[in-house]
């Protein structure tokens, strides 16, 4: 039976299930021919409930790499550009993806304001607050208006920290070869009990948690 079919004859969450095992297997499947070998590192801190996974961005693999450890359906803040893609912007679409166009504010509220709406929905999201690809183990600043998110949608985060995935292609020209790479998934963070303060400020806390996991990776105390 075909997708198409499958959403017809099927209920949403079978449908949904359906879409979460196409986007785990495809997943694996790119990692595997990469020959990207990843330890996974907490993925027990991932919750029962509708999340934002919030990942420093190293290299176009993370995606795949963040996908092949999720049990359910989790859409990514992706950039524009992606639309363009035939038969990626599709399946992207049905595992909930927003496009976003930073460049035009209206339109980057706009999705923004569809992210929210998935994660009332019960869908994740992720998103990769620095905006472009580190190509390192560095970390750029993060965008605060990314946390509105999980901010407006009152679904808590969950911060993901990514070492050494750049090392699959990004810090060999581009070129694909095999590496060692580690995700590290961290206890998730409930904004319910927060002040007005501390939510305007949750980025900081997400990035500092991310950077001290990147500075243990190097050793560095």
């Amino acid at each position: 039976m075909n997708f198409i079919n499958i959403k017809k004859n099927k209920t949403k969450e079978e449908a949904d299930a359906h879409v979460a095992e196409i986007a785990t297997k495809w997943s694996k499947f790119i990692l595997n021919i990469a020959g990207l070998n990843l330890t996974v590192v907490g993925k027990e801190n991932i919750p029962n409930e509708p999340c934002l996974f919030v990942g420093n961005h190293q290299s176009n693999f993370d995606i795949p790499v963040i996908l092949s450890n999720m049990n359910r359906t989790t859409g990514a803040v992706a950039k524009k550009e992606m639309v363009k893609i035939p038969i990626m912007s599709y399946w992207m679409r049905e595992i909930h993806c927003v496009f976003m166009d930073r460049e035009n504010p209206r339109e980057a509220l706009k999705a923004i304001s569809e992210g929210v709406e998935n994660l009332k929905n019960g869908y994740s999201m992720l998103i990769f607050p620095e905006g472009t690809r580190s190509r390192s183990n560095n970390i750029g600043e993060f965008k605060k208006g990314s946390m509105r998110l999980a901010i407006k949608a009152g679904v808590p985060i969950v911060p993901v920290t990514l070492y050494d995935t750049y090392k699959a292609m990004e810090g060999n020209n581009g070129k694909i070869k095999k590496a060692n790479a580690k995700i590290i998934f961290d206890k998730p963070i409930y904004l319910g009990e927060m002040t007005k303060e501390e939510k305007a400020n949750v980025s900081d806390r997400v990035q500092d948690i991310i950077q001290s996991n990147l500075n243990k990776e190097k050793g560095i105390k």
